[in-house]
């Protein structure tokens, strides 16, 4: 998988997330932040927490980290598998 496949993915996992209920298509400035956090962060905990502060800063409203943790597991297993392809 290249870095442009990997990306894909990562938006469409981002996209499927939808956690404040408005249609993934509704989050373009955030998911962005997210891919772009996730070229430095491997450690799940640190990329939960980076996507909470992403989306809460942006929407004002609060995202259990536990939702976090899950969308940031299925990021790193993307992120993993193309490194280990490449």
């Amino acid at each position: 998988m290249d870095t442009q496949q990997m990306n894909i993915a990562f938006v469409a996992t981002l996209q499927e997330w939808d956690p404040y209920g408005i249609g993934g298509e509704l989050y373009e400035p955030e998911i962005a932040d997210t891919v772009v956090a996730l070229r430095d962060i491997d450690d799940l905990q640190e990329l939960a927490e980076k996507i909470k502060s992403i989306y809460e800063f942006a929407f004002a409203e609060p995202v259990q980290l536990e939702r976090c943790l899950q969308v940031a597991e299925k990021l790193l297993i993307i992120k993993n598998d193309a490194s280990c392809s490449i």
